[in-house]
């Protein structure tokens, strides 16, 4: 893909399928990240901005620059939207408790802004929105939390990024592209 003269020379994304490991290789031989992205992205050193598990999916910054990594990563400064689908009927309390926070051995886990936003079965789809991403941070938030019917731990069956900050992901899944000049001061802007 060639640099367009409005591409950033500092930040790209990758829409993350499910099945690939973010990191720059794997002791247990299993797909990364860089294995959708041309060569080059790995031999210049771009590195993810956070990560995303293996099952999870969507939005993945790339950088060259230490610092606008640092910043987009540091607790409080930026904002993160999800998807999600949770195994089971996500209850009121459910939202009031993982807006309060659960405390866990990585810390307290919650969310600024848990709202529902669709039902399928016995299952719910949130829109999540949080400030900091701790290990597994929404997976285990709401793994914390009970299902009333059967007592067992609500699952998070799929997990999406959408957007970072004010970037919003635009691109097919398995897809790369260059940010814009434009998205970059954007994105940047609000930063510490």
């Amino acid at each position: 893909m060639n640099r367009a003269t409005n591409d950033s020379k500092k930040l790209l994304v990758l829409n993350k399928p499910k099945g690939y490991v973010v990191t720059r290789s794997d002791e247990l031989g299993r797909k990364t990240v860089y294995n959708l992205l041309p060569d080059w992205v790995f031999d210049d050193g771009w590195m993810p901005i956070g990560r995303l598990d293996l099952e999870s999916k969507g939005l993945l910054l790339f950088t060259t620059n230490g610092q606008i990594g640092n910043a987009l990563t540091k607790p409080g400064n930026c904002i993160k939207i999800y998807e999600i689908w949770v195994r089971g009927h996500v209850t009121d309390e459910h939202i009031a408790e993982a807006l309060k926070g659960v405390e866990s051995k990585h810390g307290l886990l919650k969310a600024l802004v848990v709202e529902k936003i669709g039902m399928g079965g016995a299952k719910t789809k949130l829109k999540i929105v949080i400030d900091e991403g701790k290990n597994r941070h929404i997976r285990r938030l709401f793994g914390a939390l009970k299902d009333p019917k059967f007592g067992t731990p609500l699952k998070v069956l799929e997990l999406k990024r959408i957007s970072i900050g004010s970037f919003k992901l635009n691109i097919e899944s398995g897809k790369w592209r260059y940010l814009s000049l434009e998205e970059e001061r954007m994105l940047i802007k609000n930063l510490d």
